[in-house]
């Protein structure tokens, strides 16, 4: 597995990178599929199966939508999240599909967009089965696909998503936290320095510095809009939106107190998680349920930071990935294999280890800070109340940005010298996400999920 920086911070849409975004990316790529292999015109129907967590939450993180924009050929990338609603409208008004935009065929929702709720494919919980059937319904396609978390999807039996398989062999290739810090000294490199030459292999300086800093404008582009649409998320809990709020409270203050350093960094995270409740545009950081925390603490860098700056953006996003890296290799990124531990417990690790980068921290101060954040995360469940991207998670995020800052700020005032490895915390967080019961991993079958009211 080779892995970029861009692989884990994807541009995306909410509420969900592994019941969002990567059901669309396989829908997508099933249509596309029967286009190259010339089955589009003898399709006469689509059915499409979701098994495990994606049966049991999908409605409420709008897998269902996404499947739909998928086939008629939308990216989560690129579409514009104001378009999926009257996509969707249209279908379910017409019962037809228009997959890619262009081959219309009947779709009746009910009967051939399932969720088989006592049902899971065995690789993963995160299973669809995506069927083509022509005039007489003859099968002409079946494939399975899986969504890995952070946006990454599988087909069948791969082992590995494409993204991963293509990259060239990059000068530093590293499996573990270990690795990290030895390369570091044998070759006298910064951590973020053996990053940027691992990206020099896939693309030119220039074109990572402009992918890095567009990766920051989507987070900051999304933190502005989250700090100015009011009202009510969608779904049965009604929650209202805090993060305006908040922001004219803290801005009409004129002062900054001590403590109010706290809530700015809750603000932006606010932001981003109730943005991406929304259906809004985010980054994976490396999921979009976690989505917060990463730009929270960034934007806590850039203001009040003495002299924070775009150098200092720039070493918190390759440092942060190197750090998601390690997690999706050796563990996973997905909420519905390790709980959100794997989520937000993986981006407090993340941020930590950039924020130290950012602030000039050394190669082992940074492999600290992103143990601290992750041990003090192990075995956090993922409950979501009513399967909606909402409650815990908005606020997992603020908790997690405080939590990823000060756990920097521990890592800085020590040496590097701890006595729980990096490596060590992975390895006990994947053991964690293995014994964890499968009601607390994005099933929405225990926890909060069962122990709040939905209305």
């Amino acid at each position: 597995m080779t892995l970029s920086v861009f692989d884990i911070f994807k541009i995306g849409i909410g509420p969900s990178s592994s019941h969002t975004m990567g059901p669309m990316r396989a829908a997508r790529e099933f249509a596309l599929g029967l286009e190259r292999d010339g089955l589009l015109g003898a399709t006469q129907e689509v059915a499409v199966r979701l098994y495990g967590s994606l049966a049991l939450t999908g409605k409420g993180h709008g897998t269902d939508r996404a499947i739909l924009a998928g086939l008629e050929g939308a990216q989560p990338e690129s579409v514009d999240p104001d378009s999926i609603d009257p996509a969707v409208q249209r279908i379910r008004s017409t019962g037809r599909i228009r997959l890619l935009g262009e081959h219309e065929i009947a779709f009746d929702e009910p009967m051939q967009l399932l969720f088989m709720m006592h049902e899971r494919l065995p690789r993963h919980s995160n299973g669809m089965r995506f069927t083509a059937l022509d005039a007489g319904r003859k099968v002409l396609r079946e494939v399975d696909y899986f969504s890995l978390g952070g946006g990454f999807v599988v087909r069948g039996d791969e082992e590995e998503a494409r993204e991963t398989r293509t990259h060239a062999a990059p000068p530093y290739p590293f499996t573990s936290g270990d690795d990290l810090l030895n390369l570091c000294r044998e070759h006298g490199l910064e951590l973020y320095e053996l990053m940027l030459a691992n990206e020099y292999t896939w693309a030119t300086p220039e074109e990572v510095r402009a992918k890095l800093l567009n990766i920051w404008a989507v987070m900051q582009a999304c933190v502005a809009r989250g700090f100015r649409q009011t009202g009510l998320l969608p779904g049965v809990l009604k929650v209202r939106r805090r993060a305006p709020r908040l922001y004219r409270m803290l801005t009409e203050s004129g002062t900054v107190k001590p403590l109010e350093v706290m809530d700015w960094v809750n603000a932006y995270a606010l932001a981003v998680n109730e943005e991406n409740a929304a259906g809004g545009r985010v980054v994976t950081a490396p999921t979009n349920g976690a989505a917060g925390i990463v730009p929270a603490v960034m934007h806590y860098y850039r203001r009040f930071e003495e002299g924070a700056n775009e150098e200092g953006i720039i070493r918190f996003l390759l440092v942060a990935a190197a750090m998601g890296m390690l997690y999706k290799r050796n563990a996973s990124i997905s909420g519905a294999e390790m709980g959100c531990q794997g989520e937000v417990g993986v981006a407090c690790s993340m941020a930590a280890a950039g924020l130290v980068a950012a602030l000039q921290g050394t190669p082992e101060q940074i492999e600290n800070a992103a143990e601290i954040g992750m041990e003090h995360n192990l075995g956090l469940t993922c409950d979501p109340v009513a399967g909606l991207v909402q409650i815990p998670c908005i606020e997992r995020n603020a908790m997690g940005s405080v939590k990823a800052i000060n756990a920097a700020r521990l890592a800085m005032r020590g040496d590097g010298s701890h006595k729980v490895s990096l490596d060590q915390v992975i390895s006990t967080m994947r053991q964690t996400g293995i014994d964890m019961a499968t009601i607390y991993k994005e099933t929405s079958q225990g926890g909060l999920a069962v122990n709040v009211p939905e209305c």
